[in-house]
């Protein structure tokens, strides 16, 4: 297993940012590695950074055991959208920029059928958005917990001491005028809606939220919204609620799920031959 954490200059950012990836390397012999590695893009939710997943998941076990490369970059709390006035533009980092960056630095597979997004919360959403955006890229989206940009502009408060990402002075400066949202780029099911009358090849989808989770009821809405639209989609609730041990069991589920290798252990200090 190689974990490398890395920085990268972005022109998307305007600044050097720092990347977590995960490449199966050491399972197997000399001589017989992949040329290009199937890579799944994994998205934090908010108060996160590139580490959360391999801190709270045995995703780069997981990882390696199916072959997998897993690029985890930071999106800080900004919803993976651009926000041109600072040029943030996290949404041409993460649905261009970066693919092909790591495509060039990493033996990572060019084939669409081989690349996927995932994320949960604002990393669900970020997932769903930008695999949506650019559905010629990715061939798979797995969203778990997804907060929806729309619900968060509808709700959100003048103040929210609790919460202050969902309060209407966060949610402007991260997502522009709320009132423009829907119908807009920031609006995923108008973006399925687009890339269906587009004729665009449709990524297959796999969704999942807990039964205690209050954003349950929006998952469960646009999930039926988009199989409705024709996509190909697997949706799960089960019992959780907002926290790591669903979001685990999600990872588990959606990693079963993509057409990914069988799993098989590799050489590590939990698998020495014996």
């Amino acid at each position: 297993m190689a974990v490398l954490d890395i920085t990268l200059f972005s022109h998307a950012l305007m600044r050097t940012v720092p990347l977590t990836v995960i490449l199966p390397a050491d399972k197997h012999d000399p001589g017989s590695h992949p040329t290009a590695y199937q890579t799944l893009y994994l998205l934090h939710g908010v108060y996160g950074d590139r580490h959360d997943w391999t801190a709270n998941t045995p995703v780069q076990r997981w990882a390696e055991e199916r072959d997998l490369a897993v690029v985890m970059p930071s999106g800080d709390n900004m919803f993976y959208v651009d926000q041109a006035a600072p040029h943030d533009l996290y949404g041409t980092f993460i649905g261009e920029e970066l693919v092909e960056l790591t495509r060039a630095m990493f033996p990572l597979s060019r084939q669409r059928e081989d690349t996927f997004i995932g994320g949960l919360s604002m990393g669900g959403y970020g997932a769903l958005r930008n695999g949506l955006l650019h559905p010629e890229t990715f061939g798979a989206i797995c969203a778990f917990s997804s907060v929806d940009a729309v619900e968060c502009a509808q709700s959100a408060t003048d103040e929210n001491t609790r919460f202050p990402f969902l309060a209407k002075p966060f949610l402007t400066a991260a997502l522009g005028d709320l009132s423009a949202i829907p119908g807009s780029d920031r609006d995923v099911i108008a973006l399925a809606q687009q890339a269906q009358a587009a004729g665009k090849p449709l990524p297959r989808l796999f969704m999942s939220c807990g039964e205690s989770d209050t954003l349950c009821l929006s998952n469960r809405n646009n999930a039926e919204s988009l199989r409705n639209l024709g996509f190909d989609i697997t949706y799960e609730e089960g019992p959780g609620s907002h926290e790591w041990e669903f979001w685990t069991k999600s990872l588990a589920h959606a990693l079963a799920w993509l057409p990914l290798a069988d799993a098989s252990a590799s050489v590590s200090s939990g698998n020495v031959g014996l």
